[in-house]
């Protein structure tokens, strides 16, 4: 169970006779004069410093705050195994990274760990006091380097894994982003002329009266439904996005949609490599780093980021413990392409399936780099032209009566 962990402020002398003032978080006051020492200072006072009150207290909005990300992992594991290796020890290690780290949330929790460690957690275990920042797939991988005795080893292993999915997370936002900015600046652009310029049209065919074109009369009709509908959808948006931010990884939402991305007829094959590139990844990493393979499908089922290898990976996990290969169970999975299982054949009977699963990754890391670049290539012209289409025909209506004005006049 972990400490609870409060702020201390301090005063400490170091070598030169210079005193030193600051704040530490610690389990305790013991805490914070080990770390004093470690830090070089003798202690004069510590004392337990108040909470802030007013405008000095520090404010934190639900869901606002600054996560520690993939890459901020990536960074803090090579820094650590560079330390380790080093030989520095691990709450010199934890007290440097906390100090040095510039994402606030993860400097935090690094103290935090810190403290449980000095208290005689492991560092897996006090990693795993903390779920929300650190993955399952460094938990085991750190659980494995502390086992086997090759922790620096296991935490490069981390951070090649993450810098991997940094770049492969990367490579994806740039084929989605074109197309959705682009989709939500028409969707702006069409509403903005039902809401504010058709009604300065229909007021100056009213005038002129006579029978309306039927394209004018649908775009007119549209114009007046969008002042009840804007605010719905404003608020509809709102509401689903919350809903989505509280429920998108629950296994009831996940089981019905991670099947339709891999249905879409665009995106689902770019879904699906990213997932087998994930897999394929995770797996080599954790049978590197000494990981059971039964422990390990269970974590890469959990980090594919797909419901449906998730699923998949269960029933492989419950063949491999009754005894049989992997090759074989999950070949008859029909997610996983025949080239990777026939691949992961030869891994096995070779001995080298550690070195063919990260084959595999590279393979479909360079295959998601070709379709990002083939959808971005294919989606510029058709949205371009979708746009026109639209945008092109609500001017045509606009303009339709236009052409006959001189018969309303008359």
């Amino acid at each position: 169970m972990s400490a609870t962990v409060k702020a201390y402020a301090y005063r400490g002398r170091d070598a030169t006779g210079r005193v030193h003032k600051g704040k530490l978080d610690a389990a305790s006051e013991s805490a914070v004069a080990s770390r004093l020492k470690s830090m070089g200072l003798s202690p004069i006072a510590i004392d337990e410093a108040p909470a802030g009150t007013g405008l000095q207290r520090e404010i934190t909005l639900p869901g606002f705050g600054k996560r520690a990300g993939l890459k901020d992992l990536a960074v803090m594991s090579r820094q650590m195994a560079t330390m380790v290796g080093a030989g520095l020890s691990l709450l010199r290690t934890l007290t440097i990274l906390a100090d040095q780290t510039e994402n606030e949330a993860l400097a935090k929790t690094l103290a935090t760990v810190r403290n449980e460690v000095e208290l005689g957690a492991s560092l897996s275990s006090a990693f795993g006091m903390h779920p929300e920042v650190f993955p399952p797939l460094m938990i085991n991988l750190v659980r494995a380097g502390e086992t086997g005795g090759f922790l620096e080893d296991s935490l490069e292993s981390v951070a090649r894994n993450y810098e991997s999915e940094v770049k492969l997370r990367s490579t994806i936002k740039s084929a989605l982003t074109y197309p959705v900015v682009v989709l939500a600046m028409a969707v702006l652009a069409v509403i903005g002329m039902l809401l504010f310029i058709v009604p300065v049209f229909k007021t100056m065919f009213e005038g002129l009266g006579g029978q309306l074109p039927l394209p004018t009369q649908v775009l007119v009709w549209l114009s007046e439904a969008m002042r009840w509908v804007a605010p719905v959808l404003v608020v509809g948006s709102v509401a689903l996005a919350w809903w989505w931010g509280r429920n998108k990884h629950t296994e009831r939402v996940r089981s019905r949609v991670d099947p339709l991305k891999l249905r879409l007829p665009v995106f689902g094959q770019l879904f699906k490599k990213v997932a087998i590139a994930r897999f394929s990844r995770n797996l080599s990493t954790m049978m590197g780093a000494g990981v059971p393979i039964l422990q390990a499908l269970s974590v890469v089922g959990e980090t594919s980021g797909n419901f449906v290898i998730e699923r998949a990976l269960r029933k492989v996990q419950e063949s491999v413990r009754s005894g049989r290969s992997l090759a074989v169970p999950l070949s008859e999975e029909p997610v996983f392409p025949a080239m990777v299982t026939q691949m992961i054949a030869v891994g096995e009977d070779s001995g080298a399936l550690e070195t063919m699963l990260s084959k595999i990754a590279d393979f479909y890391d360079d295959e998601v780099q070709t379709t990002t670049e083939q959808l971005t290539s294919l989606i510029e012209p058709l949205m371009i032209a979708v746009i026109g289409v639209v945008i092109g025909g609500m001017i045509v209506a606009l303009y339709l009566p236009i052409f006959s004005i001189f018969t309303l006049v008359h």
